[in-house]
Parts: C-alpha cells; structure tokens; sequence
C-alpha cells in the first residue's frame, strides 16, 4: 500500500471499510448492470492507487470505483 491519502469527490478521506454512496449512474464494463446513482456500497477497498476503491454490490461482486464518483456515506 502506499501512503497517499485516498479521498472522495468532496475531499473527505476514505479508509477500509467505508461506506460510500455512488453520485452518478454508472454502466458496469462487461455486464448488461447499471448502478444508479443513490446506490450504498459497503466496506470498501483501498487499492494501491489513490483514485480507486475495490468494492462489492448486490449486482457486481470484485468491482473497482473511482474516487471521483462516489461520497462518503
């Protein structure tokens, strides 16, 4: 893991399981699945990569987000 500090679209820092909240609707690659925005996605990730967080939804299990489409719940 490296020592920057992954944060979400507003700025507030994001750990090991977190909660975020998606902010956008967003088409998942390689499955028929949209998560819609307003969408809770429980203990997140944190990835070696300051910009992404692995997470799992109901829908898609070993899914990667970008930082800059969710929020802190």
């Amino acid at each position: 893991m490296s020592d920057d500090i992954v944060k979400d679209s507003n700025g507030t820092p994001l750990a090991d399981g977190d909660s975020v909240t998606l902010i956008k609707d967003l088409k998942v690659k390689g499955t028929s699945e949209t998560l819609k925005r307003g969408t809770l996605v429980k203990n997140v990730r944190l990835t070696g990569k300051p910009g992404e967080i692995e997470a799992n939804t109901k829908q898609v299990k070993g899914l990667v987000l970008k930082t800059e489409f969710v929020k802190k719940a």
